[in-house]
């Protein structure tokens, strides 16, 4: 099988905003790192500057987003930069922070794409561990609806296909659709696509603190009747496209790339992490046979099973 080489960024790059769920002033620095180095966060703010791999060893339990955590160091809504990241290939970076979340941005990968197309992608000597998944696999949760599965495919990409149907009572538009992963179909179909979330939802996340200083022009929020309040949609289907970047920046959880057709019927962030965990479990020896593009074995053996009370978030 062919690899591809490895990329970082030219050059360091920032980006600042607000934080979805504290309202922090956040700023987010992309640095260049070497190959094998993986994506790593870097809480700047904390003593001694801890950093966190990205990866599903790393992942304490969520509702409604991903968080990355090693001991006391905790990072809040990763999703939207790992989208961005894995979508442009980009497989080494620091990424330090100086706050306990990313910024939120317009609820889309778009602040983050263009902050990575500015800083210049560049490849580097060293080939691109790949995982082509062996086997058929599924997860569901107890307590969740949805669904999602993998198949091997022939065709040597990654294929995410979606289906966003939250019942005849909910405001969410029913919608399906597929892609094939690349950087032109990330940046071209994908990356512009904001979370969504219900009125009626966001008294509750108030009253537990989230979304101080958010409003329904970060993001899409539904009206009872399906309008859509103080904003207006990029595109009509533009929320299962961004259920799809959801799950790239999940999938980029598993370290390396991923070769596979995905199948997801409202799934969120915890299915999609199993399905990763799943993907990881079936593939042990053959991942074992890849060079390694991450530290996720040293990381997976040191970092806490602690988990802050806080478990909501991100409403898509």
């Amino acid at each position: 099988m062919h690899l591809r080489q490895q990329q970082t960024i030219r050059r360091p790059q920032s980006v600042t905003g607000i934080g979805f769920l504290t309202g922090a002033d956040v700023t987010v620095r992309f640095l260049p790192a070497p190959p094998n180095h993986g994506i790593v966060f870097q809480r700047v703010d904390l003593p001694e500057t801890p950093q966190v791999l990205a990866h599903i060893s790393n992942c304490p339990d969520r509702k409604r987003r991903t968080a990355l955590q090693k001991g006391e160091a905790v990072i809040e809504l990763t999703e939207h930069v790992l989208a961005a990241l894995a979508g442009l290939q980009v497989d080494n970076c620091l990424v330090q922070l100086n706050a306990p979340e990313l910024p939120g941005g317009d609820g889309s990968s778009l602040l983050f794409a263009d902050a990575i197309m500015q800083a210049e992608i560049i490849a580097q000597d060293a080939p691109r561990p790949c995982v082509p998944v062996s086997e058929p696999l599924q997860a569901h949760l107890d307590g969740l609806s949805g669904l999602i599965s993998v198949e091997p495919n022939r065709s040597g990409v990654l294929e995410i296909s979606y289906d966003l149907n939250y019942g005849p009572e909910s405001p969410v538009p029913v919608e399906q659709q597929a892609f094939t992963i690349t950087p032109e179909s990330f940046l071209n179909e994908l990356a512009f696509a904001r979370t969504f979330i219900q009125e009626t939802e966001i008294d509750v996340l108030r009253a537990q603190g989230y979304g101080t200083r958010t409003t329904a022009a970060d993001l899409i929020v539904f009206r009872a009747d399906g309008s859509v309040m103080d904003n207006k949609l990029r595109i009509e289907d533009e929320c299962v496209r961004h259920k799809i970047l959801d799950c790239i920046g999940d999938f980029a959880l598993i370290g390396c790339d991923l070769i596979g057709t995905f199948h997801a019927t409202q799934s969120g962030h915890e299915l999609n992490r199993e399905i990763i965990r799943q993907v990881a479990r079936s593939e042990k020896q053959q991942l074992q046979k890849q060079i390694p593009c991450t530290t996720a074995e040293s990381d997976s053996t040191t970092h806490s099973e602690s988990t802050p009370s806080s478990d909501m978030g991100e409403a898509a």
